[in-house]
């Protein structure tokens, strides 16, 4: 069996990381997937998984043909592979902002690369980033345009905390405790979401002066201040400005909220028994949630399940 790799989480810093605020994101244990060759007939899912990566492997053969491809990888043993049947057999829902492509590019960035970043050396700041330009590269084949954060979660397996474009860096959470009152959850919309129609939004709103100012103004502002407060475990301030974040992100990313959830959203902020925000790129898939008392939020948010992230 080959090494899982499991999907992510990015708790701060959706949308906000392109414009220079922090970002912190985690592996997401509860869906993994994995490469295999077949060792018996392919199953209709394997079988549309290999007919899935030979685009795929082309894309890559052509950027390493020109010299482009960052990642030194052995795109010939991956075309051979893929001749035999390899599939990537994953649990990771698909637009569903918890990196589903993520674990695919780091799987093969990890079985092909001819020297992958040795996970058992010290992970200096500059071997991250030049890891995360390579796989960011690699992923872009999927959405459009990727900041390769995802794929360097799922690969290195470690919380990483994101300080600007070019400072990351692992990073340490807060003692997590099974039973603590607190946590953070994922709602389920209910439907995938599309990245690239959502980044694409986003990339307009970015051209009007008074969007640019409130990026700067209030949304990295709460931001980098969660992120502050979460590594610190200050939990009061935590949801002082998740609040202002979550009644920011209702305010100014209502194309990214599945308008059913509208109403949820904002009960949460005048409630305070729960603040919700985006779950990567937003448009469906899952919903993030933060609350200070999970009963109190399950009972508001009934008959919606939550699935439990963290407790603390």
């Amino acid at each position: 069996m080959r090494p899982s790799y499991f999907a992510k989480i990015l708790l701060f810093g959706e949308y906000g990381i392109i414009k220079d605020a922090m970002g912190l994101s985690i592996p997401y244990r509860n869906y993994s997937g994995a490469l295999y060759l077949p060792e018996e007939e392919l199953t209709e899912a394997q079988r549309l998984s290999n007919q899935a990566l030979q685009p795929y492997a082309e894309y890559l053969h052509t950027l390493s043909l020109t010299g482009e491809l960052r990642a030194d990888l052995n795109v010939t043993l991956l075309n051979r592979d893929i001749a035999q049947g390899l599939y990537f057999e994953s649990s990771i829902p698909q637009g569903y902002g918890v990196g589903s492509s993520g674990a695919l590019v780091a799987a093969l960035y990890a079985q092909y690369a001819k020297n992958p970043l040795d996970l058992n050396a010290p992970l200096e700041p500059k071997a991250i980033a030049d890891l995360k330009e390579a796989l960011g590269q690699m992923e872009s084949y999927f959405h459009g345009k990727s900041s390769g954060i995802d794929p360097t979660i799922c690969y290195l397996q470690l919380p990483l905390l994101i300080k600007s474009k070019d400072d990351l860096g692992t990073v340490d959470l807060p003692a997590v405790v099974s039973e603590g009152k607190s946590a953070i959850f994922l709602l389920n919309s209910g439907n995938p979401g599309e990245t690239q129609p959502m980044v694409n939004i986003f990339m307009e709103k970015l051209k009007e002066e008074g969007f640019r100012k409130m990026m700067s103004n209030q949304f990295n502002k709460y931001n980098d201040a969660c992120v502050q407060a979460f590594l610190k475990s200050d939990w009061d301030p935590l949801f002082t400005n998740l609040k202002g974040l979550s009644r920011v992100a209702l305010e100014h990313f209502s194309p990214m909220i599945p308008s059913a959830f509208h109403s949820l959203w904002q009960k949460g902020i005048d409630s305070n028994a729960y603040y919700l925000k985006l779950c990567g790129s937003g448009g469906g898939g899952y919903i993030l949630g933060f609350t200070k008392d999970l009963d109190e939020a399950r009972s508001a948010l009934a008959p919606h399940k939550l699935d439990v992230v963290l407790r603390f």
